[in-house]
């Protein structure tokens, strides 16, 4: 990253990087042998994970069950990823 992001544009950047990595293991399950997707997949992997290092760095635990947290537990600091303010707003959707 070249320059800081915000908390939203982590967010869909880790929303879109998660899409790509979903997309390409449906892919390789049916392509196994594909060697562009494979690296296109694990370049895709490096950088989802730098994402949510940097993240949960700035702003806390992204998931319950693959995060790391300081003490004491942070999962429960708000707001909840389920809640208005946890999430953003997709192009063309009304909030």
């Amino acid at each position: 990253m070249t320059k800081e992001m915000n908390r939203v544009d982590l967010l869909r950047r880790i929303t879109s990087v998660n899409f790509v990595l979903e997309d390409l293991s449906l892919y390789l399950n049916t392509h196994p042998t594909d060697r562009e997707a494979l690296a296109k997949y694990n370049c895709c992997v490096v950088e989802a994970n730098a994402l949510k290092q940097t993240y949960e760095r700035c702003y806390g635990m992204l998931s319950e069950h693959s995060s790391q947290s300081p003490y004491p537990w942070q999962w429960i600091c708000e707001p909840w990823p389920w809640e208005y303010e946890a999430n953003f707003k997709l192009c063309g959707e009304e909030r």
